[in-house]
């Protein structure tokens, strides 16, 4: 049963039930067979009593057939007193007989016997046999109907019944159910341990492999080896094992992950302590230059602001393989968060003198709604507009665009500028951490494009990278000295309109 707070029931042993499940049809069958064994014993102790009671039942037939012939005439006897006597001489039951003649007057034996209901005509020495009561006592009645030796009419006929008690059959009855019976209280306990003992042995497997799992190393993720294991259970080993991979897999990537944020924090951070080293020295032996100490200090600015942005990427790293935050999606108006985060960054565009603008359908458009991670889809966008801003030179262009394609039912957001470009052999390798273009000249912390293609990943996205050549010569020439530009163009599935 579930518990107070609705929680599904606890899953208990699987020996157990199985073992349930065995037995209690065991259970269930044996009073069933005794209810069987009764039946069939009671058929059997009625055939040879049966047997004896229709010979018994024939004979008397045969005696008043010539007893009540015509020649003989109608004042005798139907059943000589000593034939009567002999009829009656059972140690074990008592016995009735009953002749009544043509006219369904008794003629000899007990008034008390029922006479059969039959209503079809029964002819003339057909034995037949009915359970019937006689006061108290349960009786079984064999009874035919006889014609006088010599009767011309052929519808006139005796009726002969002899009829005994069914404590001989009885007795035979309950010693054939003890026969079958009491070696089944030997047998059911003994069924009972052969079963329990062959489900121990077939489960062994199981506990064997239990042994081997628990046994090995918290850092062993090889798979379990398939060959080892019954057939029912390989199913569940494979899945193991391909989970074993998938978190092999994710500990190396986040021990190289780590490996690499501890690489490229410790230029930053040697660099802090080299600068502000230099500035002590330079204080105590009493040679402290203002303007040297104000480049000491812009150095060691410069030094604190590339690690707090390599944490600030970490943390966004993070957030964006959070698979439990990437599930808490909501609906998303793409256009307003890109025009939030475009005019974030206007300050820094106007520092370095690029223009950076929106081109795209206004926030209120409910069609431009994602089903997403708010959270996540503004660190995507962030993350390309810095990105785009780091690589393109001044006077250089940076778009964010956000455009519907009612042909694929997608909301496409692109992001490009007029730097130098990336080169189609690196457009795969730019999405790795820490990856950055060689001859670039730009400090970066690599992870932007990396986070932004797990959060593509995370929204089921899809993401291309292109140039910006053929749309800036379908549109016109771009600024004096800047490169073929940078295109990231992403299609989100689109959400439900408001």
């Amino acid at each position: 049963m579930a518990g107070k707070d609705g929680a599904s029931p606890q899953q208990g042993s699987l020996f157990g039930e199985i073992l349930d499940w065995m037995l209690a049809p065991l259970l269930l069958i044996w009073p069933i067979s005794v209810a069987l064994t009764w039946l069939v014993a009671q058929g059997i102790a009625n055939r040879p009593y049966d047997r004896e009671l229709g010979e018994v039942a024939r004979s008397l037939g045969q005696q008043v057939a010539a007893a009540e012939a015509p020649s003989r005439g109608r004042d005798r006897n139907a059943l000589a007193p000593e034939a009567a006597a002999l009829l009656r001489a059972d140690a074990s039951d008592t016995v009735f007989y009953q002749v009544l003649g043509l006219r369904g007057e008794l003629l000899s034996g007990d008034a008390t016997l029922p006479v059969p209901t039959e209503e079809a005509p029964v002819p003339p020495g057909e034995l037949r046999f009915r359970d019937d009561e006689v006061g108290t006592d349960a009786v079984r009645v064999a009874y035919l109907w006889v014609q006088p030796e010599g009767q011309a009419a052929p519808g006139k006929t005796l009726l002969v019944q002899v009829a005994e008690t069914l404590g001989k059959r009885s007795r035979l009855t309950n010693e054939i159910i003890k026969g079958v019976i009491l070696p089944q209280f030997v047998i059911l306990p003994l069924a009972v341990l052969l079963v329990w003992l062959a489900l121990a042995r077939g489960i062994s497997p199981l506990n064997e492999l239990q042994r081997r799992i628990r046994s090995r190393e918290s850092s062993d993720l090889s798979p379990i080896d398939e060959q080892r294991v019954p057939d029912e259970v390989a199913p569940l080993v494979q899945a193991i094992n391909d989970l074993l991979a998938r978190l092999d897999s994710s500990m190396s990537r986040q021990k190289h992950f780590l490996a690499d944020a501890a690489h490229q924090l410790k230029t930053p951070l040697a660099g802090l302590r080299t600068q502000a080293e230099l500035v002590q020295r330079e204080i105590d032996a009493g040679r402290s230059n203002p303007e040297e100490l104000k480049r000491s200090l812009a150095q060691i600015a410069r030094a604190s602001e590339r690690a707090a942005h390599m944490v600030n990427q970490l943390l966004a790293m993070a957030r964006a393989e959070d698979a439990e935050q990437a599930m808490r999606r909501e609906p998303v108006n793409l256009a307003e968060v890109a025009i939030d985060t475009v005019r974030d960054f206007v300050p820094r565009a106007l520092e370095r003198r690029i223009d950076l603008g929106y081109d795209g359908v206004l926030p209120d458009d409910s069609r431009l709604r994602v089903h997403a991670q708010p959270v996540l889809i503004g660190e995507l966008i962030r993350n390309l507009v810095d990105n785009a801003l780091l690589y393109t030179p001044a006077g250089g262009l940076v778009t964010v665009r956000v455009v519907e394609d009612p042909f694929g039912q997608v909301v496409v957001l692109q992001v490009e500028d007029t730097g130098p470009g990336i080169a189609p052999g690196e457009r795969e390798k730019v999405f790795q951490p820490f990856y950055r273009a060689l001859g670039s000249g730009v400090e970066g912390s690599g992870l932007g494009l990396a986070i932004v293609k797990e959060i593509v990943q995370q929204h089921e996205a899809e993401l291309t990278l292109d140039d910006t050549r053929v749309r800036r010569a379908a549109g016109g020439e771009s600024p004096d000295g800047q490169g073929p530009g940078a295109r990231f163009t992403i299609r989100f599935p689109a959400g439900p309109a408001a």
